[in-house]
């Protein structure tokens, strides 16, 4: 593409074609390689940051921006724990070796952080409590004073939406999305969601030897937030003969039903994937607590120990609970997952070069494009209740409570 740092010049194009594609909505990739070739120059010098919770493939997508940016003589700093860094002036240059031999590697070799947005910043309020306070005009002044042309933004949603907050005060970005959920909005996929889907399925393979063997009711809990992407993947892959998403208010009684039927039918266990956002019909979402200083205060977790405890006393069948947790976000990214966050983060750099700010990387119907991150910015993608999955889910006699 050509992508190359001039030594001398001016900055930004002058003529605004930056901001006139920025309204026009979703740019397919060939739209943004040809921009590259008009645009001036790329940026001299980027930041790149990981936001949110962690997952398999962040360190894919920094070696992905990181070395196509070197090659092409741009300067990279690397933001410490994500926004996080940008509050506190926490930043150091990345180089072309920086990033060899991460491809593989689990976490993020920047650290992350998901309890700093910018704009809801919590600080202590001196009486033991926490206030949220706006500290946008720091992370500008740090931001600016590091240099920084743009920033490539890996996260969430919640990621997402603290950028669409900098990107009203003049802070340039470029996204990345990422979530083991799978549930941001405008792209068909998040690097992440493979390799938790599989961390998932294999582990409710084991629960079915065991639960087989004793003859149990046994309910796994898997992350999700308020999406059922997870749980309907991982639950599907791994025939759970149930499977409770947020989008489907489940009955209970008609869970009950179903570990009665196995059990007649000699079928004597009966195995449950249930996502941590998941409802009972006419009821709330489990809470396992609040943390006051994150900006999505929320924790959710506990309907899979309630379900246990309810098909239990409503058949008299052993029922068990497990929470899965944390293992979902860890382990060495799988090869689709490397594939798709490198992919992820080459387009990211091409959209760099075009000066293509303020835009988020999706994958649409297998075409890599992009969309205004503030189109993103608060928004869920849920599961559609005609999904493929789910209907062929359905199709070979997995309940869903409903």
């Amino acid at each position: 593409m050509g992508c190359r740092v001039p030594v001398s010049g001016p900055g930004a194009p002058a003529d605004g074609r930056h901001r006139r594609l920025g309204r026009l909505g979703y740019l397919p990739r060939a739209a943004a390689r040809r921009m590259a070739a008009m645009a001036d120059h790329p940026p001299r010098r980027i930041g790149i940051m990981t936001g949110g919770g962690d997952c398999p493939g962040l360190n894919a997508v920094i070696r992905a921006v990181v070395k196509p940016a070197v090659r092409a003589g741009m300067e990279v700093i690397g933001i410490e724990d994500g926004y996080l860094g940008l509050i506190e002036d926490r930043m150091h240059p990345l180089g072309y070796m920086d990033v060899s031999n991460i491809l593989t590697r689990g976490g993020t070799i920047l650290g992350s952080s998901n309890k700093a947005n910018p704009a809801a910043y919590a600080v202590p309020d001196g009486s033991g409590g926490w206030v949220k306070k706006d500290v946008r005009r720091q992370v500008l002044e740090h931001a600016e004073r590091a240099g920084l042309e743009a920033i490539v933004v890996i996260g969430g949603d919640g990621t997402m939406s603290g950028a669409a907050q900098l990107i009203e005060l003049g802070l340039n970005f470029v996204g990345v999305p990422k979530t083991i959920d799978n549930d941001l909005w405008s792209t068909d996929v998040t690097f992440g969601h493979d390799t938790a889907v599989t961390t998932a399925a294999e582990a409710l393979d084991k629960v079915h030897d065991t639960a087989s063997s004793h003859h149990r009711v046994m309910v796994v809990e898997l992350m999700g937030r308020y999406a059922g992407w997870l749980a309907l993947h991982a639950g599907t892959a791994s025939g759970a003969d149930v499977i409770l998403i947020p989008e489907i208010p489940f009955d209970i009684d008609k869970v009950a039903e179903t570990c009665v039927s196995r059990s007649r039918f000699g079928r004597k266990f009966t195995i449950i994937a249930a996502g941590e956002g998941a409802v009972p019909r006419g009821g709330e979402r489990f809470v396992d607590h609040v943390d006051e200083k994150s900006p999505d205060p929320i924790r959710l977790g506990g309907v899979a120990r309630w379900v246990a405890q309810e098909v239990e006393r409503r058949t008299g069948l052993e029922a068990r609970s497990m929470v899965l947790g944390h293992i979902q976000r860890g382990g060495t990214p799988t090869p689709y997952d490397r594939l798709l966050a490198t992919r992820f983060g080459h387009h990211a750099f091409e959209l760099l070069c075009a000066r293509q700010f303020n835009r988020l990387v999706v994958m649409r119907r297998g075409e890599l494009g992009s969309v205004p991150i503030v189109e993103v910015a608060d928004k869920v993608r849920q599961v559609p209740l005609d999904d493929p999955v789910l209907r062929a889910a359905r199709a070979v006699g997995t309940s869903f409570g409903d």
